[in-house]
């Protein structure tokens, strides 16, 4: 506490708050869809809750922690699913979100702070006649740099590719956590030093991010009667130069998780929700229909809207978890699962058998290095951690690749390497190993100054 009571001197007039259920709200993201991360991560939380609203009060928290040797837990909107902003060793959360100036919109880029909610961002670009290059289905609260430093892909990788693919992201800004903190930034392939880094090696401020022309996608929903040849559908269309930003495959068994959906998404066919530009869209039914399947919904973002219709992007990737666990909760958790292209219905279809009422499978498609992949994200019926592994270890020993949701560390969840990079970048950026402690396993102990 004499730590703390200093630490508030020092910091001056930055927001900070330290009522006990408010840290621990700030101390929490959605680890819960995992039992085994629940389990371990519930007792944990920070002491103290900062909230900076410019880079010098950043730089003001990051020197007293620096100087006091005070763990640092850095937070955005709290959406990831891996216990990224949980303090594994207490100190400070440092909450980015007052930090969410839109700084400028040029063609094809814009440049805002670390915590700008992405869907604000969104909305101001969209004024400009661009969008996003891509974003991750919580985009109503995650923040800009919550989703760099979590995230892998999301809505939109089908286009244009994962976040460190191209240019999505150019550009970044940060603080580093030293007695007298420096100001470093980041170009070209160098960003790869902080993305996907849980927030271990610096504290972004701020960066830029991929635009591309506006286009008004239309959402769409179709039916088929049978999951492979949903799913043959769509590899058909992501092939075939259709314009889409999403193409997302839910079995039927999904239906009951999506209440608002019942009229259109019923418990008798698979499904494929989609967004596709409005040139394609003739082109798509046609693929469709070739596929012996039915488009039963076409709408704009407004008529969506209108209809009280949750948005097709709210119908996939990691919200098929959130919505099965809205309906059921403690029942179900998850996986990532990732395929080697070209993907084999036959292994999809063997998997869906062999599991049968213990998984329920949701495909979805996006782009690597300019090739289609696809990835699973399907639930599982909780029962144990043991269960939970050997359905792992069969999983790979068919050739999948498992991003590990029920694992804390950044190279346990998926990367199963340590990235040597961003070790070396922490050591400059965080030479006392202060940030996020425990969520790398390429930092030891001994490595800090």
């Amino acid at each position: 506490m004499e730590k703390l009571t200093a630490f508030r001197a020092m910091i001056g007039e930055v927001p900070a708050m330290d009522d006990p259920k408010y840290v621990q709200a700030k101390s929490r993201d959605y680890y819960w869809y995992s039992p085994i991360l629940k389990e371990q991560l519930d007792p944990l939380s920070g002491q103290l809750v900062v909230q900076p609203r410019t880079e010098a009060e950043v730089i003001t928290v990051a020197a007293a922690c620096a100087r006091l040797r005070i763990p640092l837990t850095l937070r955005g909107g709290g959406t990831g699913n891996y216990g990224q902003c949980v303090p594994l060793e207490g100190g400070v959360v440092m909450e980015m979100t007052k930090l969410d100036r839109i700084i400028e919109i040029t063609p094809g880029r814009v440049v805002c702070e670390a915590g700008a909610r992405i869907e604000r961002v969104e909305h101001a670009v969209a004024e400009t006649g661009q969008m996003l290059s891509m974003f991750p289905s919580t985009k109503r609260l995650a923040t800009m740099a919550g989703f760099v430093s979590g995230g892998s892909g999301g809505i939109g990788s089908l286009r244009n590719g994962m976040l460190r693919d191209g240019t999505n992201i150019t550009w970044i800004r940060l603080v580093t956590l030293e007695e007298t903190p420096r100001v470093i930034e980041l170009q070209g392939p160098d960003i790869l030093k902080v993305q996907h880094a849980y927030g271990t090696n610096g504290i972004i401020t701020a960066m830029d991010y991929g635009l591309t022309p506006k286009i008004d996608y239309r959402q769409v929903v179709a039916l088929f009667d049978g999951y492979d040849t949903a799913l043959k559908a769509t590899v058909t269309a992501a092939e075939a130069g259709i314009e889409s930003f999403l193409l997302t495959v839910c079995e039927r068994r999904f239906s009951r998780f999506y209440k608002k959906l019942a009229n259109i998404f019923p418990p008798t066919h698979d499904a494929v929700f989609a967004m596709i530009g409005p040139e394609s869209l003739a082109d798509f039914e046609a693929l469709v229909a070739a596929h012996g399947g039915k488009i039963v919904l076409v709408k704009t973002d407004a008529e969506m809207d209108a209809a009280g219709l949750p948005p097709v992007w709210e119908c996939g990737w990691n919200h098929t978890t959130l919505q099965a666990l809205k309906v059921e909760p403690g029942i179900w958790t998850y996986l990532q699962v990732a395929y080697a292209p070209p993907l084999e219905y036959a292994l999809c279809a063997r998997q869906r058998d062999r599991y049968g009422e213990e998984i329920y499978w949701h495909h979805e498609t996006a782009r690597m290095a300019g090739e289609v992949h696809f990835f699973a994200l399907p639930i599982v019926r909780w029962t144990t951690k043991e269960r939970m592994y050997q359905i792992i270890a069969e999983l790979e020993a068919e050739g999948c690749a498992i991003y590990d949701p029920h694992a804390i560390t950044i190279e346990d969840g998926g990367m199963k390497a340590i990235d040597t990079v961003q070790i070396d970048f922490k050591r400059e950026a965080d030479p006392y190993g202060l940030m996020n402690p425990g969520k790398t396993r390429g930092w030891t102990s001994g490595m800090a100054k």
